[in-house]
């Protein structure tokens, strides 16, 4: 049987770059780290751990084993803050995913709505890639996730799917744009137009823009990229470029900026809660209603605005 301790020592070989830096991180001496590393190099019969005059690094197959280690000690993690938190204050635990723009105005409110019936949230922040992951790994109980025209979402058949709320991609320009006149704007006015992009190319609303230009023949020029939305309405304002921004995002826009539409079919994230076929336990139940509860507040915000 393997040891957890095993687990963490590997982990924490992995992340110090040596054995005695690794002892020191977990308060083990340098003998207990070379016993429980031994222990679990024995039991794959396999060296996990290369050690040389400058420190310790991750075999091959070290590297191989790491990821299930780190997800093992995650799942005990979240174990022990559930039953702590039943145990001790009577609290259920609920383990979310939320990506950066939905945590504010769709999931902050949910939280409050279920700590106030007695649920306690651990919450998980990241792009969609590494929520999907965390959920396929039972990591998570619940992720908000999305899908986009151009790049759909593919869950497994174990997973459902509740859909919450369509968060509209709007184009934010300067005051003085040429095309801040019209109420909606055509993607082909946009053909030799600098745009505001993404820090990573591959960002969710760049995947969106250049599948949308490519219905019109064309790729789309970035002028420059920032991971800040705040930094990104600076730069239209300033004439860097244009932008596409969730309505989510978007807040309260600058007022030298103008927020449009882009003519054409709609361009919008399809929000939902994606959660395991077996979480089908209360506190899920409860923050699905929670947040479908939100969603149709902002929509009706949206409306009247």
């Amino acid at each position: 049987m393997l040891d957890v301790r095993h687990l963490q020592v590997l982990r924490s070989i992995a992340q110090e770059g040596s054995l005695a830096a690794a002892g020191r991180a977990l308060h083990y001496s340098q003998p207990t780290i070379t016993h429980h590393l031994a222990s679990l190099e024995a039991h794959f019969n396999a060296q996990l751990v290369r050690r040389g005059p400058r420190g310790a690094a991750l075999t091959e197959l070290g590297e191989a084993l790491l990821p299930h280690a780190e997800a093992v000690l995650e799942r005990l993690r979240h174990a022990e803050l559930e039953v702590r938190n039943l145990a001790e204050r009577g609290m259920r635990t609920i383990h979310i995913g939320t990506f950066p723009t939905a945590g504010a105005l769709l999931l902050a409110p949910a939280v409050k709505r279920l700590h106030q019936q007695g649920v306690h949230i651990s919450l998980t922040e990241g792009e969609l890639p590494l929520l999907l992951k965390a959920l396929r790994a039972g990591e998570l109980q619940a992720a908000l996730v999305f899908s986009q025209p151009g790049d759909r979402l593919n869950l497994e058949e174990d997973v459902e799917v509740h859909p919450l709320l369509s968060d509209p991609l709007l184009l934010v320009m300067p005051e003085d744009h040429p095309c801040a006149g019209l109420d909606r704007v055509p993607l082909g006015d946009l053909r030799d137009t600098a745009w505001v992009g993404a820090a990573d190319p591959h960002d969710p609303c760049d995947r969106v823009l250049a599948w949308a230009c490519g219905q019109e023949g064309f790729e789309p020029l970035h002028a420059m990229r920032t991971d800040d939305y705040a930094v990104v309405q600076g730069l239209v304002a300033a004439g860097t470029g244009v932008a596409l921004i969730p309505r989510l995002a978007l807040g309260s826009p600058r007022p030298d900026l103008v927020v449009r539409p882009l003519a054409g079919p709609a361009l919008a994230r399809e929000i939902s809660v994606a959660v395991p076929r077996s979480a089908s336990n209360r506190a899920a139940q409860e923050l699905i209603s929670a947040l479908r509860e939100q969603a149709t507040l902002i929509e009706g915000r949206w409306a009247t605005a």
